[in-house]
């Protein structure tokens, strides 16, 4: 594997700015208050691939739909590219857990979509929606509809119609989570080639500690409800990156365990071990 190209494209300036991040509900049987996340910062520099993870029920996909606007935060500063988040916007593309795409529309179709929505030239739009479409690996299937792809390729499809918009940031809420093993493999692969071709920055949410070692730059690990950030690990795994070469990579293996022994709450010292 050669040595990691990624760092050279990230520049200094974070695209997002998370300062201390909270987040409380009113109890779902009572009036009582109840903090969900207490207090999250961290940052997602331009080109990097940030993933975060965190016990089930800590506020993973709460941290997303902040950050994509679609709920507001109870306290602290989120900033895109040095300006407050205040709700939904082209800046911040979604890749949902099911595949969103119309129905009714073929591959160009919904791809194109978003770019017709902000008036750009149909020749343009169709130019750069074909460039997307080819570099997710669905070349000549540009006229077919959603329920003419398999799981893969429909969500590969999502995956194009975000790249169209260019956003600044992508957001993907385990967009993986729904198809099966094999397939999930495939197209873990799939994204880490799309970003070492066209570097999206990208937070990404997943429960999969293996997926998130294979996929990114440093990932964000969160403690259990009232959510903090436990610590951020930086994947000191040179790209590009392969299952076939990863799965045998010592390095990998050291990290998965150290980031397991995060979220199992081991002792400290002996996860740091596995990790020098």
């Amino acid at each position: 594997m050669t040595q990691d190209a990624g760092k050279s494209a990230i520049q200094a300036e974070p695209v997002l700015t998370i300062r201390d991040l909270r987040k409380s509900y009113e109890g779902e049987f009572t009036q009582e208050i109840v903090a969900a996340i207490d207090g999250i910062s961290f940052s997602v520099e331009k080109g990097e691939f940030v993933s975060i993870l965190g016990p089930s029920g800590c506020g993973k996909t709460t941290v997303l739909n902040i950050i994509a606007g679609f709920l507001p935060p109870t306290s602290g500063t989120i900033l895109l590219n040095g300006r407050p988040i205040n709700g939904p916007g082209p800046d911040r593309g979604v890749v949902f857990q099911s595949f969103a795409l119309f129905p009714w529309r073929t591959v160009l179709q919904n791809v194109t979509f978003g770019p017709k929505m902000r008036g750009v030239p149909r020749a343009k739009r169709e130019s750069e929606a074909r460039k997307y479409i080819k570099i997710v690996g669905l070349e000549g299937c540009e006229d077919r509809y959603p329920h003419e792809l398999s799981g893969g390729m429909r969500q590969r499809a999502g995956v194009a119609r975000v790249l169209a918009n260019e956003p600044a940031v992508m957001l993907m809420d385990e967009p993986f989570a729904s198809v099966d093993a094999q397939t999930r493999m495939g197209l873990q692969q799939d994204l880490t080639t799309i970003w070492e071709k066209s570097r999206p920055t990208i937070f990404f949410v997943t429960h999969d500690v293996e997926e998130a070692v294979f996929l990114s730059n440093r990932i964000v690990v969160l403690t259990r409800r009232p959510s903090r950030v436990r610590e951020i690990v930086e994947v000191d795994i040179p790209r590009p990156r392969s299952w076939d070469e990863l799965i045998e990579e010592p390095r990998f293996r050291q990290l998965t365990h150290y980031i397991v022994g995060l979220l199992t709450d081991k002792e400290r010292e002996s996860a740091h071990a596995d990790a020098p």
